[in-house]
């Protein structure tokens, strides 16, 4: 029963100090807040692919598709065989490949954010394994020139049943075709576009003529498992798998794929965490100190000191409980913000209704409330240890007694977490990024730990800077100085999210800072033709006829086109390129042994593939296509490294003998001019040339798309700058979904400025009384606190910013294997992001400072 005063005495408490109880609250509404947004956001992607991948094979009893990835497919023989076997009801070839869609005007390519546009082979009811597509307009295509769309791309791309338009297909060109129905999907979301085909069509199209992507196979009289073990017998050198097996293996493919969001998203979170409890901590300590009278009064009357412990903790508890629910709330809408923050993006991914597991409830609630009385004992523990009379003669806290301690242990830290950084960035690859994010997390600690000693230096650096402010600037570069762990609490969530925002700029301006040394020095052409971004960053190349239109305008020396191919080296699949001209014309590389000329049988292997294989110039190795054909060539050259031309360089002969016709698509084509040529004139006339290869002049005699700059044309004409700046829009859409991620962040920095500096003037009640009432204006006050928390937030961005570019540097050094060799520091962000800080500062003192200004000084200094 002895505890039970000491329970009124804490819930009374809480209901006396509103505004306290509400900044306390928001707290550990912040960091529960980000946690749960970050767990639905994720289980609710995963559910809507699950949702997805769900239907993708029902009704498949077996599938049977090639061993290795890199491969024609299935051989149609084996497909006729298949259907002949005993227990097969049906099989269903797949047949399918990227394409893209036009708009209604046939000239543009319809954008779909970061979903595919997927051709396939139509399949009517009576050869369908699953479901058939139920079709909401119009009719299936029946005859080749006719496509259906779903209903999301149709609306997308503004097409009606009836609409001529036309479809590019990589490897042939543009298609004339017109829409005789839609159909609806189960998961018709994230700009989807699925093109149906007329069968015959299709097969034309996406093969090669003698093999499919994989068969399904429905059973009938026998169990489909029985089924799948008897054509596994007969054909061994397949992958025969049931439906279960074939969804698992697709939802482990995707959940592989959100890995990378799901990484970030949980870092995020992670960070959140931490800046939500010491936040937390900083609150009940100011909390503690502001209370230190009153805790003594009550040990004066008789209170034990695991009573006022008990008091304290016992307040924790109910807060925590009180900010978790409330955190998971605003956890459900943060989620529903970044979901809208992609569809803005148009990044392409799927959306769903908002998935709410168990397990995020259990953990966000867990998470709020143990981070709350954990934060909470400390302060508890040491209020209950100070003798009442000695309590009752302070009104603050002692701010220096330990700062000695974790000073030192901070700077134990910086050179545990240094040394990893370094080492780490000797390396490249998984194993070096982890020890750089160790030596990451140390040094975030040891800002933590250090950043109170460091404080005062740097905040009474800055502060001389407020000199013409006179008194005012003085007395807010006090304030700041004067309880530097409150200084250094209240900067440490701004240090976090601009550490963040400094090392993914470092990241964004590297990125482009490579692709714009690597255009610079490795393409000597003086245009490039690529085709319309679409589904991606990836573009699905340039046609074949504006290829052969470019090489006829007047001023082009040499027109090379690049394509991928795909063959192996031993056991190991490579990804190389295939020049249909003289590589030398277009692109500067440099040849390390042999040389670059190549006949029908040559090829030139990377210094790095040369190392992993043990080749050298003069060696003969075989190669080997997707189809098992053994392809004998000589290694005529080793060059240096270069993205532009991938791990080998393979010749036309060896191209044309490996890729099948529907796999022949030109990635980019490189464009020389001839010495004194009118690059202006040549440019115009490129544009038309190309444009007319597709879509044909009017009668003018003129090229009839009148955008041709555009990304969503079909052929764009860039010069080296202009193909950069397309690299550069790739790289800042990919690391959109993490600016994102980061504004959210800064938020939390922000909100947990405001709550410090709130609760600062809560503490420093009766000090502002006592200004007031010797004659300090209200304006004043309020300026003092603008000049104190910027100073507050600028410190806190230069430590953040300083870390963030040590930090940038160690993650993009285990990097530079993916090309990103060049080390970039944004400074206008940098310089932006201080004056954003100091920015930050002022307006998150907005309501402190009002609050500040309006105390009545007689209250003030009567007050306990």
């Amino acid at each position: 029963m002895a505890g039970n005063p000491m329970r009124k005495v804490a819930l009374r408490n809480l209901a006396a100090h509103k505004v306290r109880l509400v900044l306390t609250l928001l707290s550990v509404v912040l960091g529960t807040a980000f946690i749960a947004g970050s767990f639905v956001f994720t289980d609710t992607l995963q559910r809507t692919f699950d949702g997805i991948f769900a239907d993708e094979a029902k009704g498949v009893d077996v599938r049977v598709s090639p061993e290795e990835r890199q491969s024609l497919g299935v051989p149609q023989d084996v497909v006729d065989k298949i259907a002949a076997m005993d227990g097969v009801r049906a099989v269903a070839p797949s047949v399918s490949g990227a394409v893209v869609l036009l708009d209604p005007a046939g000239k543009k390519a319809v954008q779909t954010g970061g979903a595919p546009t997927i051709g396939e082979s139509y399949l009517p009811p009576e050869r369908a394994i699953a479901e058939p597509d139920r079709f909401v307009e119009g009719a299936p295509p029946s005859h080749p020139g006719e496509i259906a769309l779903n209903s999301g791309g149709a609306e997308r791309a503004g097409l009606a049943v009836g609409d001529r338009t036309k479809v590019l297909v990589p490897s042939q060109g543009a298609l004339d075709v017109t829409l005789t129905g839609i159909y609806e999907v189960a998961a018709d979301t994230g700009g989807f576009i699925g093109v149906l085909f007329e069968d015959s069509q299709a097969r034309e199209l996406f093969t090669d003529g003698s093999h499919v992507a994989h068969v399904d196979v429905a059973a009938q009289g026998i169990p489909g498992d029985e089924l799948r073990d008897k054509i596994d017998a007969a054909f061994p050198d397949f992958k025969v798998q049931n439906g279960e097996q074939v969804r698992a293996e697709m939802k482990a493919q995707i959940s592989e794929a959100l890995n990378f969001i799901n990484y970030f998203l949980l870092a995020f979170g992670a960070i959140a965490l931490i800046v939500g409890t010491f936040i937390i901590y900083n609150t009940f300590s100011m909390i503690v100190a502001q209370r230190l009278r009153e805790l003594a009064l009550l040990r004066a009357i008789g209170a034990s000191r695991q009573q006022v412990g008990r008091s304290v903790v016992a307040e924790a508890f109910v807060i925590g409980v009180i900010g978790s629910v409330i955190g998971l709330a605003g956890g459900v809408a943060l989620a529903f913000g970044l979901s809208a923050v992609l569809n803005a993006f148009d990044l392409g991914l799927p959306t769903g209704s908002m998935t709410v597991l168990p397990r995020t409830i259990l953990v966000g609630l867990l998470v709020g409330l143990l981070v709350t009385m954990v934060s909470a004992y400390a302060p508890a523990r040491r209020a209950a240890k100070i003798p009442p009379v000695q309590a009752m003669r302070e009104e603050f806290a002692s701010a220096g007694d330990s700062l000695r301690v974790r000073t030192w242990l901070g700077l134990a830290l910086a050179v545990v977490g240094v040394a990893l950084v370094v080492i780490g960035a000797q390396s490249t690859g998984g194993t070096a990024a982890a020890i750089v994010g160790v030596g990451a997390l140390a040094l975030i600690f040891a800002v933590l730990l250090a950043s109170p000693a460091l404080s005062r230096p740097v905040v009474g650096g800055l502060g001389l800077l407020l000199r013409p402010f006179g008194p005012i600037g003085a007395m807010a570069r006090n304030n700041a100085m004067r309880n530097p762990r409150r200084t250094a609490a209240t900067a440490f969530a701004l240090t976090l999210g601009l550490m963040l925002v400094a090392a993914i700029g470092m990241l964004g301006a590297s990125a482009k800072a490579s692709v714009g040394v690597l255009v610079d020095k490795g393409v000597a052409a003086d245009y490039v033709l690529a085709g319309p971004q679409v589904g991606g960053p990836q573009s699905v190349g340039v046609p074949a006829p504006a290829v052969e239109a470019a090489r006829g305008v007047p001023g082009v020396a040499e027109v090379v086109a690049i394509r991928g191919v795909g063959v192996k080296i031993n056991d190991d699949e490579e990804f190389g390129t295939s020049p249909d001209g003289p590589l030398n014309r277009v692109l500067n590389y440099d040849i390390l042994s042999g040389t670059d000329t190549l006949g029908d049988r040559d090829i030139l292997v990377a210094e790095d593939e040369a190392a992993e294989h043990d080749l050298s110039a003069g060696q003969q190795i075989t190669l080997t296509s997707m189809d098992n054909k053994k392809i004998p060539v000589t290694v005529a050259g080793i060059y240096r490294k270069s993205p532009l031309m991938g791990p080998l360089v393979v010749p036309s002969a060896v191209f044309d003998q490996v890729m099948p016709p529907n796999m022949r698509v030109n990635v980019l084509a490189l464009v020389a001019a001839e010495p004194g040529a009118d690059l202006a004139a040549m440019r115009a006339d490129l544009e038309q040339a190309t444009v007319q290869s597709v879509f044909g002049a009017d009668e003018s005699g003129t090229a009839s798309d009148p955008d041709q700059s555009t990304e969503a044309s079909l052929v764009q004409v860039q010069d080296r700058e202009e193909f950069k700046g397309a690299q550069g829009r790739q790289i800042n859409t990919m690391l959109a979904i993490l600016y994102g991620l980061l504004a959210l962040a800064v938020v939390i920095a922000i909100l947990g400025i405001v709550n410090t500096l709130a609760l600062s003037v809560v503490e420093r009640r009766r000090e502002i009384g006592m200004l007031r009432a010797v004659g300090t204006q209200r304006a004043q006050v309020r300026r003092t606190i603008y000049l104190e928390s910027m100073l507050i937030a600028v410190f806190g961005a230069i430590v953040g910013a300083i870390l963030g570019l040590g930090l940038g540097v160690g993650f993009l050094r285990t990097l530079r294997d993916l090309g990103l060799d060049q080390i970039a520091v944004p400074w206008g962000q940098l310089v932006l992001m201080l004056v954003g800080s100091a920015v930050v500062g002022v307006l998150a003192a907005l309501w402190p400072a009002v609050r500040a200004a309006r105390t009545p000084p007689l209250a003030a200094i009567a007050d306990l």
